[in-house]
């Protein structure tokens, strides 16, 4: 295929989708009902769930510092968090080109070469996707009578047991063969493993490793913190279980990469893992809605202004120089 569709597929494959997701939870509940919950909700809420976003976003631009040190490149702060803005919205129009012109503004105004900091991004993404991993297994530990009662409902107990176990031969089979193979696709696994540990085991190399590791952590506690806040605006959702949060947070979290920054697939996301707990439709879907504006609105206005501001602010360190 040619590596023009290719690209242009990127683009409009997950907006088709994202649009298709959004009329299908909109079948499911109207904009009238959602609009009526969102009357109904305490904004109080919202707006210190939007504030704990915002911390993490300064909390990751802060923790960037700490990998560009080590190079020789002290980037001012203000930078940082402009590029950071500008990622999280460039994502919602083009996936992933967010992480390219986040490394090509610290090229334009700190002088960092693109492939040292697209590196430290691939590296905070390798540890970002460690502390989501912890997230599940500890989920999966709290919640596990209640998930594993759950599907046996669902599903007989000898077919899952016999399923993890042909997943689990099937896995094992997988890596052998990936670890013995010569093919391109075989290469490009063990590169990617390969670059997970080399990335993880990087953070330990840092002179300041203890405060990576501490923003990191803060990064997604305000991140688990900022759904589980939200929620409390809403009144039908009083009460609602540690079990559900931790099941609907990673759940939506998921969806965000499945189309442009969430659009369409966050409600539906937080709906299923809700619907597991017995919550109703209504709330759980304009709760996603809830969440999700809330949060885009935040990242269209600070990453607007950041690709506004970028040039102004870096205009006088060009004239000194």
């Amino acid at each position: 295929m040619n590596q023009h569709i290719k690209k242009a597929l990127k683009i409009i494959l997950p907006l088709l989708l994202g649009v298709f997701l959004v009329w299908y939870s909109l079948s499911k509940v109207s904009v009238e009902d959602i609009w009526v919950y969102l009357q109904k909700s305490d904004y109080w809420w919202i707006f210190l769930g939007a504030l704990l976003g915002l911390l993490s976003h300064l909390s990751r631009a802060y923790r960037w510092r700490f990998q560009l040190e080590p190079m020789g490149y002290n980037i001012k702060f203000p930078n940082s968090v402009m590029a950071v803005f500008a990622t999280y919205l460039i994502n919602y129009t083009i996936p992933r080109a967010g992480e390219v012109a986040r490394a090509s503004i610290l090229t334009n105004y700190e002088d960092v070469p693109f492939e040292k900091g697209f590196g430290t991004i691939v590296a905070e993404r390798i540890a970002d996707l460690i502390v989501m991993f912890g997230i599940i297994l500890i989920t999966l530990f709290l919640q596990f009578d209640f998930i594993y009662s759950f599907f046996a409902e669902k599903f007989n107990p000898i077919k899952i047991m016999l399923a993890l176990l042909i997943l689990a031969l099937s896995s094992i089979i997988f890596f052998r063969f990936i670890k013995k193979s010569k093919s391109k696709f075989a290469v490009k696994i063990k590169s990617f493993v390969n670059g997970l540990i080399e990335g993880a085991l990087s953070v330990f190399k840092m002179k300041k490793k203890w405060a990576f590791i501490f923003h990191t952590l803060f990064i997604w506690a305000m991140y688990v913190l900022m759904f589980y806040v939200t929620s409390l605006a809403i009144e039908d959702l009083e009460g609602i279980s540690t079990g559900a949060i931790l099941i609907g947070f990673i759940s939506a979290s998921f969806s965000i990469a499945a189309t442009n920054g969430g659009i369409g697939s966050y409600p539906l996301a937080v709906y299923a893992a809700f619907s597991i707990f017995g919550i109703a439709q209504e709330p759980s879907i304009a709760f996603g809605w809830i969440m999700w504006a809330s949060q885009t609105l935040m990242i269209i206005i600070l990453g607007g202004l950041s690709l506004i501001y970028l040039p102004i602010y870096n205009s006088k360190f060009k004239m000194v120089k």
